[in-house]
């Protein structure tokens, strides 16, 4: 298709979108791959789209960009996710768990850096209970009643996530990974679905949770199709957070030669979101920041307003390996935050350290 013809296309997705419509599936799927494409087309595309995300994102959130502690307390996990350096059958992993004391230590050290939003992510932990989460929790907020916690630790049941909302807890990240039942099949083990994972998004919102869905761009077997899909099921759940970001094989997982997702993919999917969901709460994600490094830039000039920098204590900071290369120090340490504001300074941006609540 031509550069007009295309150009066309985007004008009316961008339309669509900004209508909170929905466009037609075949046209969202030659879009996404056309905004793709190497080359001065793609380029001229993308530059449009681009636009037309920081315009939703500033007319929400203005030029301000929100930061949360992340605490990665547990590489313990259950499952057995193809693609995740922390599965279970990784016997190469340094496994650890941090303490209570040693979490609220990290909380204290944020909460004196300004964060008021703490992300207690981890493994699918058997060790963390739902009585042990309920306390950690709890805890955290007697400490710290002015900031907000995320959780980010896998599925649940229902009652389980009544039981950390009454806690406390304010937000809840669970990414969808894949709307296509079949493509999620080929990424997790037999015992793990997509409906599973739809359910657990719908008792999540159900329980009063800011919810977070989200998916990896450039998963083994991912056609864009899966791609237009997902956009269609963020646009359906309608959650306050997503998460996107590129795959990035890691050598102890059998997608270990896999080659790592499309970083110009990912940042148009960021884009096309934004558009869809313009309140969104859109973080520039730690694996885009570890594909390319400016990746955080680029992901917030495609219309992302959410950074979170690494508060974990620093000799933990590399066993929480998802993938190769994970960034965890430098920019994206939370000790580093005066650095990091001066480098989002620089392409017109603030970063600000409240709890940025979504409404």
């Amino acid at each position: 298709m031509t550069l007009t013809t295309n150009s066309t296309l985007l004008s009316g997705i961008i339309d669509t979108l900004r209508r909170n419509d929905m466009p037609e599936h075949t046209a969202l799927v030659r879009v996404i791959d056309a905004c793709s494409e190497p080359g001065t087309e793609g380029e001229a595309l993308r530059a449009r789209l681009f636009s037309a995300a920081r315009e939703a994102a500033r007319s929400s959130f203005g030029r301000r960009i929100y930061v949360r502690g992340l605490i990665e307390f547990t590489n313990f996990c259950r499952n057995d996710c193809l693609y995740c350096g922390i599965r279970r059958s990784n016997s190469h992993a340094a496994r650890y768990r941090l303490t209570p004391e040693e979490i609220l230590s990290c909380c204290a050290r944020g909460h004196e850096l300004g964060f008021r939003t703490f992300v207690l992510q981890g493994g699918e932990d058997p060790y963390f209970t739902d009585d042990r989460i309920v306390e950690l929790v709890r805890a955290v907020k007697r400490s710290y009643p002015d900031s907000a916690i995320t959780l980010s630790i896998g599925e649940r049941s229902a009652e389980s996530y009544r039981r950390f909302r009454e806690a406390g807890a304010d937000r809840y990240l669970l990414r969808h990974e894949s709307a296509n039942p079949a493509h999620y099949a080929r990424l997790h083990p037999a015992a793990q679905t997509f409906a599973a994972r739809r359910r657990c998004l719908h008792e999540l919102k159900a329980a009063g949770f800011q919810t977070g869905a989200g998916m990896m761009v450039g998963t083994p077997w991912q056609t864009t199709d899966d791609l237009a899909e997902d956009l269609r099921f963020l646009y359906e759940l309608q959650p306050e957070m997503a998460g996107i970001g590129p795959f990035i094989p890691h050598h102890d997982t059998p997608f270990r030669d896999i080659p790592a997702g499309s970083v110009e993919k990912t940042l148009v999917m960021l884009a096309l979101t934004r558009l869809m969901l313009p309140r969104v709460l859109l973080p520039a994600t730690t694996a885009l920041g570890t594909a390319a490094g400016d990746g955080r830039e680029r992901g917030i000039l495609a219309g992302a307003n959410v950074l979170m920098p690494n508060l974990s204590p620093p000799g933990n900071r590399k066993k929480y390996m998802l993938y190769d290369n994970k960034i965890s120090d430098g920019h994206e340490a939370a000790e580093n935050l005066r650095s990091l504001k001066e480098r989002i300074a620089g392409i017109g941006y603030e970063i600000v350290t409240d709890r940025g609540d979504w409404t």
